[in-house]
């Protein structure tokens, strides 16, 4: 499986429902942590300032956020209408973004890593 050049190349690679609701992911990190660069990670778009801060991906039927474990702890209540597991936060396609949870984590991730 060859790995996507950069986050244009990977969002390109999907439906037109999931590409419009990664593009709208990738801008909402970025609203939360301009100076954060665009990487490829694992295969999946991320962003890195100072460390590897959150990662996205897309999928059927959701979009995958990968923030790390301590911002899904930090977060648990806001997040309980949401499936999430140890790193992961699935938002699910047939619903809007949470983008001021999104930017709010990612925010709070940003911190962490100073």
């Amino acid at each position: 499986m060859l790995l996507p050049a950069d986050h244009d190349a990977y969002i390109s690679a999907f439906m037109p429902d999931v590409q419009a609701m990664l593009q709208q992911m990738r801008e909402t990190i970025h609203a939360a942590a301009p100076e954060a660069e665009e990487t490829i990670s694992y295969g999946m778009p991320a962003f890195h300032q100072r460390v590897n801060l959150v990662y996205y991906a897309g999928y059927k039927n959701h979009i995958g956020f990968y923030p790390t474990a301590s911002p899904i702890a930090h977060f648990a209540d806001e997040l309980r209408g949401f499936k999430t597991s140890k790193g992961a936060i699935q938002f699910p396609m047939d619903k809007p973004l949470p983008v001021e949870l999104i930017m709010r984590i990612v925010k709070w991730r940003l911190s962490e890593a100073e």
